[in-house]
């Protein structure tokens, strides 16, 4: 063959056709192994985890994560999937959601009309307090019997509770206090104009009470330890999702227990990390007092274990949620894997 643009001869076995191209085109098509194995070994397990809304106690969780040994997570990725509690039953049973994050009375809720959702990890303690002004008279929660009271919804985890600690102390928040039920900023503007007695508020939200110069009465999670006589700390929400999608991801549960063990065990060992996070859990940097505050208020709020001292708490949160009436029956399983971390 004759190469005009340069005068030489070329040899036809040096020319590429269309129809060599097409055909090499149509062979990658045919075997993406070839051309994608690669990337095949080196993908890993996408775990899609519920994100914490802004100004919650979650907020911290992907800054602590980060502060950890990369390896702890090198084999999977976690996608932060935006959502609420009340969306996230939805999300798991859809699909969309791998893991959320439930508290003992609601799943107990749940799972008595059949959903197989199975706390497999640790979350939060119970960081509920009850919020007064500094000159108010009231010294415990029996003084607030007959007074304006603002608190989260009847149907979140930190009302249920607080409703079961107070139950052992003889207060029936039902019948002895005016409630007002609202988001956790919508009850302290309440409480900011007088509108009610005392808050029922959870972390950061009473920290940044406190520091505006409000009282902390008590906090919940000491009443229920006091009055029930378990000695683990008060379990509030832990890491959960469907039985059949543990069951098909053993090790990777397992593995993301850990590394939430370990990111709450790093906010304990550092809590100078709440304060360089203190904007990724919606204070603002005018808020000094209240930053402040935050590491000797809210290191407790972040557990590590998860064992039978745990998974006994959780049982008695049942017993006595059904002995006060807020579940018509305990579930007829139990909620939780039952694996403790460490074990193989």
């Amino acid at each position: 063959m004759f190469n005009a643009a340069t005068g030489r001869q070329v040899s036809w076995r040096n020319v590429l056709s269309r129809r060599d191209v097409l055909a090499g085109i149509a062979g990658a098509v045919a075997c993406p192994a070839v051309v994608s194995s690669d990337a095949m070994a080196q993908a890993k397990p996408i775990v899609n985890v519920t994100r914490s809304t802004p100004g919650s106690a979650g907020s911290i969780w992907r800054a602590a994560i980060a502060s950890l040994d990369p390896s702890l997570s090198s084999g999977f990725d976690l996608h932060w999937i935006a959502g609420d509690p009340g969306q996230m039953q939805v999300q798991l049973a859809a699909g969309a959601l791998d893991v959320g994050l439930f508290g003992a009375i609601g799943l107990a809720t749940i799972a008595r009309k059949g959903s197989d959702i199975t706390l497999f990890g640790p979350g939060l303690n119970n960081h509920g307090r009850i919020i007064v002004r500094s000159d108010s008279p009231y010294r415990k929660p029996a003084d607030l019997v007959g007074k304006r009271i603002a608190t989260q919804p009847k149907t979140t985890e930190t009302y249920q509770q607080a409703r079961v600690a107070l139950s052992l102390v003889g207060v029936d928040m039902d019948r002895d206090f005016e409630t007002f039920f609202g988001p956790p900023t919508a009850n302290l503007a309440l409480f900011d104009r007088g509108d009610v007695d005392a808050v029922i508020v959870v972390e950061p939200t009473a920290t940044r009470a406190v520091g505006a110069g409000a009282r902390e009465l008590a906090r919940i999670g000491d009443i229920w330890n006091q009055a029930s006589g378990v000695r683990a700390a008060p379990f509030l929400v832990g890491l959960a999702a469907r039985q059949s999608w543990i069951a098909s991801n053993r090790s990777l549960a397992t593995l993301l227990a850990r590394l939430f063990s370990e990111a709450n065990g790093a906010l304990r060992r550092n809590p100078s990390l709440f304060v360089e996070n203190a904007g990724d859990m919606g204070l603002r940097p005018k808020e000094s007092e209240a930053i402040r505050l935050l590491p000797s208020r809210l290191a407790d709020v972040y557990p590590s274990d998860w064992n039978q001292d745990v998974w006994t708490a959780i049982d008695r949160q049942i017993e006595v949620a059904v002995k006060v009436g807020l579940l018509d029956g305990a579930p007829g399983r139990r909620l939780y894997d039952g694996l403790a971390l460490g074990a193989a």
